[in-house]
């Protein structure tokens, strides 16, 4: 198939095709997983051990040579492609002038001009402030730290299949124990998880889905003792789950009558990656905290809790922070990624790759009967994998997916609470027809079971 031309990647200098010369990992790759395991723990673990030299638009290029198809985007981080053309020209312009002062030092106004421009950009026309960190996890932390200093209360709210990180305080909130929680514990307290709406295993539509749960954090722990209600409006590592319609509205309503601190998880939703800037924008939902990270910065560490100005002032001075957070150089990157985003129109762009993968996915699941659902919006798509003619879980026949994808240059990740899904977040400046051919790879590797 002939390579993609787009802008972005005509100006990355990155040419835009599938491309092996060796066998995926090569063996230049092998042997610096052989360096890699001398000197990093095994802990640390990575989903296709290529080592990358260049990236850019929809392709990683190997040490050895081979160009991937990019369907992960580094799990939805590199929303702008890697080596964005705004984001490069933004760091190289910042770093002249200095790497760091630490804002509660010295302050800056990158640090103020990302915050104004998540106040303008997150649902909700309400008077909003925020607060930057470097990652996904702090920022949840420190959202669970403001509703519950400004309620007063302790009790948090969490979800099955919920992924929020992994401190200590997100493992608690994080419902998968492997690998994510396994003998690390023991883990914060006054954590309560319910059930989530899960239309493809439990039946409900939103409402009575978010009765369910509204009526066992009513039984189980009393409204009056709840601080906030946390959630992810799609699930990401959990498996993709989207809620049914309904659910986020009603829940959202409970805690405003009640005084709960709604808060939405948009780490790996937020930033156009679900075709509109923010998962909770689908249904009009306005969390009173919203959380984000990964795609905000075209790649650099940076993450945020934005939310209603009095909840974000209860805090005392001194209450949040962190030595690093709003680090000058990923707040030129931040807002270099954002005018991308509004400059490409890439809102659009991840509503025309839904456009392109869902129907191919769900033709798929059709002629194959080992997809029970496809699911997802704009450009965070996933296939749940199902022994042929039930609903139980395939979690080897996903692994195998993923497995053929990878050894035919195309990067998928597998999800899901039981390792039976594969979720597709291609950076969203990708071309058609590279979408299209690593379409062309997944749908051999699912013929091939």
């Amino acid at each position: 198939m002939a390579p993609d031309t787009t802008a972005a990647a005509a100006t990355a200098g990155l040419p835009q095709e599938r491309r092996l010369v060796t066998a995926v990992p090569g063996p230049r790759s092998a042997a610096l997983h052989e360096r890699r395991r001398g000197a990093v723990s095994d802990g640390v673990a990575s989903t296709l051990p290529v080592y990358v030299a260049d990236a850019a638009g929809g392709v990683i290029v190997d040490i050895d040579g081979n160009s991937l198809i990019d369907l992960g985007s580094g799990i939805a981080v590199a929303s702008v492609g890697n080596a964005a053309p705004r984001v490069v020209d933004a760091v190289q312009e910042a770093i002249t002038h200095f790497t760091h002062t630490c804002f509660m030092v010295t302050p800056y106004e990158g640090y103020v001009a990302v915050a104004e421009k998540l106040n303008e950009v997150t649902p909700g026309s309400h008077a909003k402030k925020t607060a930057l960190f470097n990652s996904g996890s702090e920022a949840v932390e420190n959202a669970v730290k403001i509703a519950r200093l400004a309620t007063g209360r302790t009790a948090v709210v969490v979800f099955d299949h919920a992924y929020h990180g992994r401190t200590n305080l997100t493992m608690a909130l994080t419902a998968k124990a492997m690998p994510y929680k396994a003998g690390f514990g023991p883990f914060a307290g006054e954590i309560y998880r319910m059930p989530m709406s899960y239309p493809f295993r439990d039946g409900l539509d939103g409402k009575e889905a978010a009765a369910r749960a509204i009526s066992q954090i009513q039984t189980q722990i009393g409204a009056g003792n709840v601080a906030a209600v946390l959630i992810e409006p799609i699930q990401g590592e959990g498996g993709f789950v989207v809620p049914a319609d309904g659910f986020l509205p009603a829940l959202s309503e409970w805690c405003t009558a009640n005084g709960v601190v709604f808060i939405a998880d948009e780490i790996q939703t937020g930033f156009c990656r679900t075709g509109d800037w923010f998962a909770c924008d689908h249904e009009g939902v306005v969390p009173d905290l919203i959380t984000t990270a990964k795609g905000i910065a075209g790649g650099m560490p940076l993450a945020a809790v934005t939310g209603r100005a009095e909840l974000m002032d209860a805090v005392h001075a001194g209450g949040l922070g962190g030595t690093y957070g709003g680090n000058p150089i990923a707040c030129a990157a931040a807002l270099a990624a954002i005018e991308t985003m509004e400059a490409e129109d890439l809102v659009g762009a991840a509503r025309g790759i839904e456009a392109i993968a869902r129907p191919r996915l769900e033709a798929l699941a059709a002629e194959t009967g080992r997809i029970g659902e496809v699911r997802g919006r704009g450009a965070m798509i996933a296939v749940e994998f199902v022994a042929r003619g039930t609903t139980d879980p395939d979690a080897a026949a996903a692994g195998a997916v993923a497995r053929a994808c990878h050894a035919a240059g195309v990067v998928v990740l597998t999800c899901g609470s039981y390792g039976n899904v594969i979720r597709l977040l291609p950076p969203l400046v990708i071309g058609d027809a590279l979408l299209s051919e690593g379409l062309d790879v997944l749908a051999d590797a699912v013929r091939g079971l």
